[in-house]
This record gives C-alpha cells, sequence and structure tokens, in this order.
C-alpha cells in the first residue's frame, strides 16, 4: 500500500499567497482596530479583505495561480 497522496496543489501558487497575506494583513489590522475602537478602520480594514481576494482572482486569471502558464510546475518527490 502506498503513502503518497495526490496534491491537489491548491495554496501552491503565488496568487493565492499574495491574496493570503494581503487578507492576514486586514484581519490584523482590523482586529487591532476593532479592539482600540477605531471604526472607520475597522471597515477600511474590511474592504482591504475584498481588495485581498480579488487581487488574488485577478492574478489566479492571469496564469499566476496553480496550474497557470506563469508558474513552474512543482515536482512531487
Amino acid at each position: 500500500m502506498t503513502t503518497e497522496h495526490a496534491d491537489p496543489g491548491h495554496g501552491h501558487s503565488p496568487a493565492a499567497w499574495t491574496a493570503v497575506v494581503i487578507m492576514l494583513i486586514a484581519f490584523a489590522i482590523g482586529t487591532l482596530a476593532f479592539w482600540f475602537d477605531v471604526v472607520w478602520l475597522v471597515w477600511a480594514s474590511a474592504g482591504l479583505l475584498v481588495v485581498g481576494l480579488l487581487v488574488g482572482w485577478a492574478l489566479a486569471r492571469a496564469g499566476y495561480g496553480v496550474g497557470g502558464d506563469k508558474v513552474a510546475p512543482v515536482e512531487s518527490h
């Protein structure tokens, strides 16, 4: 019985990493803004969260997603 699993490849692309980093920053800013009761910054961080989602989608459509033509394939061992 083999123990190797087929890697679906999700999350291993510049599009995914960029989107996740932007959204993590948005969550961090939003959490601090909520803690310090800065309402406008909470909403701005919510907007940044949406921007992160759109940037990830746009990069994936531009070929930087999993299996995209601008991403080098990852070799499995």
